[in-house]
């Protein structure tokens, strides 16, 4: 078991706190939701957790190895004291694992997507990177070197992580002496806020402690609206984009400069640092208040919104049988789940011919379904797959055909 298993068990709360604070928002007439920007967070949330539950990376066999050949034993093995001092120590490892992922450029590319959202919202707490397998985990072998059990790094993570969602609302205000001690959605705010005055700040995951002991704590002001996103932003609803975005910077960067030394900074420097070069062909010209909101057609609207209802049941159905699949079967599931939200992103950008796309993804889902033995029909998660790609089919015949018939009247 890792954290994600909690993560998923938590998934249901997490949706009903969102519906909650939607709903409060409509009736204070304070929302703060976009169609668009809410069913960006939710897909980037689920792809976020396929890398985990594939194993990709190192961090499974260093953690391993860790805890088997480097483990010194220091800690208790059945004792509360293990399992507070494992909490207040992931915290401390989380907020310089934090820190650095926003001052160097190569670990900022694993985190960004984190920061995209120009929207501050539960939702936003969902937009997690599913890249952060490359490198995050160094940060946590002290953890295993020192003795903490696998099932209470594993367990104090997850509390950690799900902890984090309940601060990414602005409809909550400053909780007095709370703020001294913990993370809360006033100082969180400022953590995803881009204002000059306040970019770069509080780190913690659950304490605001390491902040105001490191110096990089910055209280939330009255007269300053925090304005959310990153310095050069997205400008796309596209989650695979998101997650590779800054890593492409870096690699066209890296080939525009002529100064070899520059070639190599590029990767290594501070988030904000560009060869003069480059910067001088490529400006980034981003205006602090501009919103990205593109707008869609109804039908891609109602498009994205039904998918955005169906494609939650459909990861939960892989991660709870994942047992009984192969790891084939449950990549193959992945890659429908990452053609889903690809889709959906082109919908809410207005791309009409998404439809045609999901016309071939759900032909491609029956085609490996019921033409191959990669995906067998006795699986549970492969029974909901075709369910939605039965679905997906007479919706978007329907769908077609109406717009053509309305169209032809009009002619």
């Amino acid at each position: 078991m890792d954290k994600s298993f909690l993560i998923f068990l938590a998934i249901p709360v997490f949706f009903l706190m969102i519906g909650i604070e939607l709903l409060y928002g409509y009736l204070k007439n304070k929302n703060n939701y976009r169609l668009n920007d809410t069913i960006t967070s939710i897909n980037i949330g689920l792809l976020s957790r396929f890398p985990t539950i594939l194993n990709l990376g190192l961090q499974g066999a260093a953690f391993a190895y860790a805890a088997s050949y480097l483990n010194m034993k220091l800690l208790p093995t059945n004792s509360i004291f293990t399992w507070v001092f494992a909490f207040f120590l992931y915290d401390f490892l989380y907020y310089w694992m934090h820190r650095f992922h926003h001052e160097y450029k190569f670990l900022w590319a694993t985190h960004v997507v984190h920061h995209h959202g120009e929207d501050f919202n539960l939702a936003t707490a969902l937009r997690q990177t599913s890249t952060g397998f490359l490198w995050k985990w160094i940060f946590y072998l002290p953890m295993f070197i020192i003795g903490v059990p696998a099932s209470v790094f594993v367990t104090v993570a997850g509390l950690n992580l799900i902890y984090q969602f309940w601060v990414h609302t602005e409809h909550i205000g400053k909780l007095g002496w709370f703020e001294k001690i913990f993370i809360t959605p006033s100082n969180h705010r400022i953590h995803h806020a881009r204002n000059p005055e306040y970019i770069d700040a509080n780190y913690g995951g659950v304490f605001i402690l390491w902040d105001r002991m490191f110096g990089t704590y910055i209280e939330e002001k009255d007269d300053l609206k925090p304005i959310y996103g990153t310095a050069k932003p997205l400008n796309s609803w596209n989650p695979l984009w998101a997650n590779i975005e800054v890593f492409y910077g870096m690699f066209m960067d890296s080939y525009h400069t002529k100064k070899p030394i520059d070639k190599l900074k590029v990767w290594f420097s501070k988030t904000n640092w560009r060869p003069q070069d480059v910067k001088k062909r490529f400006p980034n010209n981003a205006k602090l208040n501009n919103l990205y909101n593109p707008d869609a057609s109804k039908k891609l609207k109602a498009f994205a919104f039904l998918q955005f209802i169906m494609l939650s049941p459909l990861s939960m159905s892989i991660y709870f049988t994942i047992t009984v699949q192969t790891f084939l079967a449950t990549s193959l599931f992945g890659c429908f789940i990452l053609l889903s939200c690809l889709i959906t992103s082109q919908a809410l950008s207005n791309k009409d011919n998404s439809l045609d796309w999901e016309l071939f993804r759900s032909f491609l889902v029956l085609l490996v379904v019921f033409g191959t033995s990669y995906l067998p029909i006795d699986l549970i998660a492969s029974k909901i797959f075709v369910a939605h790609a039965m679905f997906n089919l007479i919706f978007v015949v329907i769908v077609k055909s109406i717009y053509s018939r309305k169209d032809n009247l009009a002619y």
